[in-house]
């Protein structure tokens, strides 16, 4: 875990929650937490478990593509021999690409595929997730548009004659609400981000400042103060002058998943740190945290589509 000079704790650094994850099937994901479908900004749609990885358009120098069959589906790998003492394995954007020496046989590259199934599956997953929202972004900034807000995608549309305006309950979202940005038809996508964004901004100090207050009563505590950022790596912060910051972006989350990152953080002027103590504390706050936890851990600011 990163730790400032103020001893300010992040949330999902290093060694964050308590130790012992759910074992995996062989070949298969790690067992996640149900979670609704509102509680993910952007669906994953990722690809069936059975499909086939396809060969990228180009392999690296001296690779080849090979296939395996694992439980259920069929993996795609690149293989490049190397001078190297073991076998690597490393998940970019075009697949699984692996560095093996040269007196590693194919049965031995195998079996270090199977013993690391479950992990390349899940790093398989958060590739498609990622450039599925990236393609997202590109067809988002324009009128009729759809952006996640408090788990709900919500459309944009312009009218330049007027200031900004929500269509619907801002506290309270729907499928079908839309955002309406003072801006003529013809602004470009950056215009329609920059304006898009600072709504949201504003909505997040509204929205988390209530939630703060809430948690701060029932946990009987107070802060010197709070305020949004824009980390690339973390959702949350608090360090030991009781100053909280929360990351703007969760305001594309349901608002269970707001709900638990506030928890954390409160629960960190009690506890600064991540022991035993400290995760009772969140869940005295925040019962059901473990289900919000695991997917915000699934899903780091810096996959978001709006950044």
């Amino acid at each position: 875990m990163r730790a400032a000079d103020s001893r300010q704790l992040d949330l999902f650094g290093a060694g964050d929650g308590p130790a012992g994850a759910p074992a995996a099937a062989p070949g298969g994901r790690t067992p996640r937490p149900s979670i609704p479908p509102s509680a993910i900004p952007v669906l994953p749609g990722l690809r069936p478990p059975a499909a086939p990885e396809p060969p990228p358009p180009a392999l690296p120098p001296g690779a080849r593509w090979l296939t395996l069959q694992l439980d259920g589906w069929t993996l795609g790998y690149a293989l490049r021999r190397a001078r190297r003492k073991t076998i690597g394995l490393h998940v970019r954007d075009a697949g699984l690409a692996i560095q093996a020496p040269a007196w590693a046989t194919r049965a031995q590259i195998e079996d270090a595929i199977r013993h690391k199934a479950a992990w390349i599956r899940d790093k398989l997953d958060d590739r498609d997730r990622r450039l599925e929202q990236l393609a997202l972004q590109a067809g988002q900034w324009r009128p009729g548009g759809r952006i996640p807000y408090l788990g709900v995608a919500i459309e944009l549309r312009l009218d330049g004659a007027r200031p900004a305006r929500y269509e619907g309950d801002p506290d309270a979202p729907a499928e079908g609400d839309r955002l309406y940005l003072p801006l003529p038809d013809a602004a470009d996508a950056g215009r329609i981000q920059e304006r898009a964004q600072a709504w949201l901004q504003a909505r997040a100090r509204i929205d988390f400042d209530a939630r703060l207050r809430r948690c701060l009563d029932r946990a009987g505590q107070s802060i010197a103060g709070w305020g949004l950022s824009s980390a690339q790596g973390r959702w949350g912060s608090c360090t030991s002058q009781r100053r909280i910051r929360l990351n703007w972006r969760l305001i594309h989350f349901a608002p269970a998943l707001i709900e638990y990152v506030v928890a954390h953080e409160i629960a960190h002027l009690k506890e600064m740190n991540h022991g035993p103590a400290f995760w009772r504390e969140v869940e005295r706050l925040c019962p059901d945290f473990r289900a919000a936890r695991d997917t915000l851990r699934r899903q780091p600011p810096d996959t978001l589509p709006l950044i």
